[in-house]
């Protein structure tokens, strides 16, 4: 089954008659990204910051709804759904934090959150 990062990328392809490889110049990420995130059903992670920014310029899709279909692509839980801003000052440092973190921190403050709500859900 489809999930929404598939349709976004698959219409925009089709609107324009683009291929993989003519989205990949467009996003300056590679061919075999692009393919991928347009034929996954689910993602093992969430694509890179500069992947789905480069990715939205390039397809021409505003980044909060791809960040929010990556995200539900990969079974995460952003804080991007269409939720009030928070009253919780902790939350909202959290959210204004993560954007100067290196890329590769992000990844790993991002695993830590999934296994926090994996384990909140089992146990």
């Amino acid at each position: 089954m489809p999930n929404t990062l598939q349709d976004m990328i698959k219409h925009k392809l089709d609107q324009n008659g683009w291929s993989y490889g003519d989205a990949a110049r467009r996003s300056g990420i590679s061919r075999s990204t692009v393919h991928h995130l347009a034929t996954s059903a689910r993602l093992a992670q969430m694509p890179q910051q500069s992947t789905l920014e480069g990715l939205a310029k390039g397809l021409g899709i505003p980044l909060a709804p791809l960040q929010r279909a990556a995200a539900r692509a990969a079974g995460v839980n952003l804080y991007l759904e269409d939720a009030p801003e928070s009253s919780d000052p902790e939350v909202e440092i959290l959210i204004a934090s993560v954007h100067k973190l290196s890329p590769t921190d992000r990844r790993h403050v991002a695993a830590l959150v999934e296994s926090l709500l994996r384990a909140d859900s089992t146990g």
